[in-house]
């Protein structure tokens, strides 16, 4: 899956968790830039991520991800390695 394609799909991730068709994120992106962004929001985000992409995330890689092209770049490794 190309990186474009995964941010295609994690934006409307994105869309559906914040309940936001407007939302729009970028590569720089973190939860003080979304105002719902809280840590309900996050498990929900996740686990809403790692349903649509076919993966699990170990906790110690979601603690170190700093903003969605972190995300981003651990969803693609994690895509790869399959």
């Amino acid at each position: 899956m190309e990186m474009q394609e995964v941010k295609q799909q994690l934006q409307e991730v994105f869309q559906e968790i914040f309940d936001d068709d407007t939302l729009v994120i970028s590569e720089e992106t973190t939860a003080e830039d979304i105002e719902d962004w809280d840590s309900f929001a996050q498990i929900g985000l996740i686990m809403e991520i790692e349903k649509r992409f076919q993966l699990k995330f170990q906790l110690g890689e979601v603690s170190e991800l700093k903003n969605v092209g972190d995300m981003l770049v651990l969803i693609s490794k994690k895509i790869e390695g399959r």
